[in-house]
């Protein structure tokens, strides 16, 4: 068994917390239903589980893509099945018990790639590679902590870049607009848990992601507030209070969360859940969006989309599928 892995979390909250106080790196790992994980202390010195998180890691070379690699062949789940799902969701709105809900699927992939090879060319602010389990790619902040200022970028919203006038029809679309908003809202109210002076420093800013021949827009924000001091020595009940990460979850996350298990009916396991690095410092980390898994001789693809009174079924079911990508140079 991997001594890296656990299956109590509450163990690796503890275990956060104390390296935070002797300020010792570590690097933590969570499942998106918090029934295990990894925990590595002074990761930098292994190359078991790899990891880059803008700029910092183990394994931070790069490489360069030969022609064709980026290729996948997918086995979606079929429009039916999807419109299924959605439709649980749309009954859980409808009736109150959601505002907005993020529903994720898993397609079946065939690429020419393992798991490694493809963490050793992705281009991406967080990439991380857990062996015959799965690799990550993604764009998304969790939270990064630094000198008692917590802050999260949630991003909801994206477009094609390709589109006339990409980034206007983004920015002014309704569904989208009160998607991001709710999803503002619910993670200032989360990172009002721990801190105080928490406000949205910077509103609905355009980001460029590049993925192989594609370009993605997506909206963003930036939310700040001020930890008390001696922070530290509680940074696993930090980021604990705030899980499941709001942004691939929903509003209300309780309530939310039993709705996404009706409609999915599947655990997730590690997509959406979250993993960071803390250098003795600071502590900077991702959700697990963009994501491929092993399971057996296949391998999957991880999307998804979030899910609001006003979308469109066969809109989103595109989403989901555009959203299969490898961010490869």
């Amino acid at each position: 068994m991997d001594s890296n892995l656990y299956k109590d979390t509450d163990h690796i909250r503890a275990l956060m917390n104390r390296c935070g106080e002797k300020r010792s790196p570590f690097l933590f790992i969570l499942n998106f239903e918090l029934t295990e994980g990894y925990f590595v202390e002074n990761p930098l010195g292994q190359d078991h589980i790899l990891f880059r998180m803008r700029g910092y890691g183990n394994d931070t070379d790069i490489l360069t893509s030969d022609a064709g690699q980026d290729k996948i062949d997918m086995f979606p789940l079929s429009a039916d099945e999807y419109k299924r799902r959605f439709n649980v969701v749309r009954n859980g709105l409808y009736s109150g018990n959601s505002f907005l809900a993020n529903l994720t699927v898993k397609t079946e992939i065939d690429i020419s790639l393992s798991l490694r090879e493809i963490f050793q060319r992705s281009k991406a602010p967080y990439s991380l590679y857990v062996p015959e389990r799965f690799v990550c790619f993604s764009p998304e902040r969790f939270v990064k902590i630094e000198n008692r200022e917590i802050s999260t970028n949630p991003m909801k919203g994206t477009i094609d870049a390709s589109i006339p006038e990409a980034e206007q029809l983004i920015l002014s679309d309704f569904k989208e607009k009160a998607e991001h908003n709710t999803i503002v809202d619910l993670l200032r109210n989360d990172l009002s848990l721990s801190a105080t002076n928490v406000h949205v420093s910077r509103s609905r800013y355009i980001e460029k992601i590049k993925g192989g021949n594609k370009e993605i827009l997506q909206v963003s924000s930036e939310i700040k507030g001020t930890l008390p001091s001696g922070y530290r020595e509680y940074l696993g009940d930090i980021i604990f209070k705030m899980l499941p990460a709001g942004s691939i979850s929903g509003a209300p996350k309780a309530s939310t969360v039993r709705l996404i298990q009706e409609a999915e009916k599947e655990s997730r396991g590690y997509y959406t859940g979250i993993a960071g690095y803390f250098d003795g410092n600071v502590l900077d980390s991702a959700v697990l969006i963009r994501f491929v898994e092993e399971d057996g001789e296949k391998m999957y693809f991880r999307s998804g989309g979030g899910i609001t009174a006003y979308s469109n079924w066969e809109e989103e079911y595109k989403e989901v599928l555009n959203k299969i990508y490898l961010p490869f140079i």
